[in-house]
């Protein structure tokens, strides 16, 4: 069975939260399917897009659990971001959050150091 995840992000203004996006995830969109959205694919069949919603902005948590947590920090550091959150839960596991403009969040999780 395939499965393909859309995961949406409503932002408050469209462009500057495009360029938001492309610092934290490291890339230009994969492709504008209109006007008011961004799409970028994360992995085969896994999406995270954004759309010009103002009224629903602030709203989205979403997290992802990557292979290199440091590496990928440190490169979303490159690019000019910092996270706005820290965790370490008990079983090692660790998350650290990013929030957008609007209030949304993006974490990255990842094993233990």
């Amino acid at each position: 069975m395939s499965l393909d995840l859309f995961a949406g992000i409503p932002v408050g203004e469209y462009e500057p939260a495009v360029a938001w996006y492309e610092r934290l995830l490291g890339a230009p969109p994969s492709f504008r399917p209109n006007d008011v959205e961004a799409v970028w694919e994360l992995g085969e069949h896994r999406y995270v897009y954004i759309e010009h919603l103002p009224e629903h902005a602030g709203h989205a948590r979403h997290t992802i659990f990557v292979e290199d947590l440091d590496a990928r920090v440190a490169a979303i550091a490159e690019r000019g971001l910092e996270p706005a959150n820290r965790e370490t839960y008990s079983n090692g596991v660790r998350k650290i959050t990013y929030r957008d403009p609007y209030g949304n969040e993006f974490g990255f999780a990842g094993g233990p150091a």
